[in-house]
């Protein structure tokens, strides 16, 4: 059998729906200037999809300071890995940066989240060791785990009495192999909105002999009293043995970076296979990091605007009867029931009638009959947009529960050359 066959027989789980989904449904195209309001396919759309949470995509100083990076420094400098020719004395500034303000020793940047949270777990374990991680972990540590040799238990969402249940079962694991454990979680769940239950965890370290690391890249930057993330949003700092985060969400930039104790990091700069053979993260990147960051830590109004803003939204939706679950941070799901008919009937509704973009999750992500939409609140938000959108959900939540979004399928909506 040819092994692309497969490939193209019926498209995977989500491929099956991109000869009608393309272009609309899946891969849009949001065009202008970044920020609350955009273009798709010629209207202005009030934009919910974006984790733009600081406003920082699009800030004069940001915009600046990024094209005069660009014309000092081009995409190319400096070239090579960090560990041949790619080192520069601006990297290490931004990690001592990022150290001070996450509280913890040491600091290593990363070319992108996902790939580095995935080497930096193949790194960090052996096949003696266990893994614990929740279950509904982002798909990048999901990946991570899959790449671990050895033994591995996931424990149900959020749940303290599953995870010390896995952990009992991985001390018994690890001690009969010789190895250790390394529990993985996230500072904020990007889908539920959620919270990680990290100082409940942390207290297991009483009973348990274990270290944690956490994927706290929805939480970075406006979470707890400085920003500093979850952990330091729920006081348990100490406890989180190594930080993970990302700048594509409230830095509104790329690349990534894990923090932790200094032997730990030394270790990590020499094994981390994603960095040791890449090229390093481009000086531009690094100098309009070291921008965002002063202003991540001197201008606190955008955190206190972005969480105006989520609290006027939420609480709007829960005023006209919205479930949007246990969420604790901007993150905002709205639950819903429908098929996937109805659920793209609905979506085609909000934006060619309302002009509301945001993310739709249907089945096979979830179970059938659910649909979640995701909103992202932002500083950069207005309270028009907002009371336009609470409108628009109204009505069309209206029309869901009538039976007005019924069809018999996915209408085709495809880009057409």
């Amino acid at each position: 059998m040819d092994v692309f066959d497969k490939l193209v027989k019926d498209g995977g789980s989500l491929g099956q729906y991109m000869d009608r989904a393309h272009g609309y449904f899946a891969f849009p195209k949001l065009e202008g200037e970044l920020g609350s309001r955009m273009q798709f396919r010629g209207k202005e759309m009030i934009v919910w999809s974006l984790n733009n949470y600081l406003g920082l995509v699009n800030h004069p100083e940001v915009r600046q300071v990024d094209t005069e990076a660009a014309a000092k420094y081009g995409m190319g400098n400096p070239m090579g890995a960090r560990m041949m020719s790619g080192n520069t004395a601006k990297h290490e500034e931004l990690e001592k940066v990022i150290s001070e303000f996450v509280n913890r020793e040491d600091t290593m940047l990363l070319n992108f989240g996902y790939q580095g949270i995935m080497s930096c777990i193949d790194a960090l374990v052996n096949r003696r060791d266990v893994i614990v991680y929740d279950a509904e972990s982002h798909a990048c540590i999901v990946d991570g785990v899959r790449l671990h040799m050895g033994h591995r238990y996931a424990f149900k969402h959020n749940d303290i009495e599953d995870c010390e249940k896995q952990l009992q079962r991985a001390t018994e694991m690890a001690a009969k192999n010789g190895g250790g454990i390394l529990l993985i979680t996230e500072g904020v769940f990007g889908m539920d909105g959620e919270q990680g239950i990290l100082k409940e965890i942390v207290e297991l370290k009483k009973k348990y002999e274990f270290r944690i690391l956490i994927d706290d890249a929805h939480g970075f930057g406006y979470m707890g009293p400085t920003g500093a993330g979850a952990d330091e949003a729920q006081g348990c700092q100490d406890g989180i043995d190594l930080y993970f985060s990302t700048f594509v969400k409230s830095m509104g930039s790329i690349g990534a970076f894990i923090s932790g104790p200094k032997a730990v990091l030394k270790y990590l700069r020499y094994n981390v296979r994603s960095q040791i053979f890449a090229k390093s993260l481009p000086l531009m990147i690094v100098e309009g990091m070291l921008t965002r960051m002063e202003m991540v830590k001197n201008m606190p109004e955008l955190r206190k605007k972005l969480w105006q803003n989520v609290e006027h939204l939420q609480n709007g939706l829960k005023e006209r009867g919205f479930d949007i679950g246990h969420t604790n941070s901007p993150v905002t799901p709205i639950y819903m029931k429908g098929d996937v008919p109805e659920a793209t009937q609905m979506v085609m509704d909000l934006r060619e009638n309302y002009h509301i973009f945001c993310s739709i999750v249907v089945y096979p992500v979830i179970p059938k009959g659910d649909i979640i939409y995701r909103l992202i609140p932002t500083a950069s938000h207005s309270d028009e947009d907002i009371d336009l959108t609470l409108k628009a959900f109204e009505a069309t939540k209206k029309k869901l529960d009538a039976g007005k979004y019924k069809a018999e399928k996915i209408p085709d909506m495809a880009e057409r050359v």
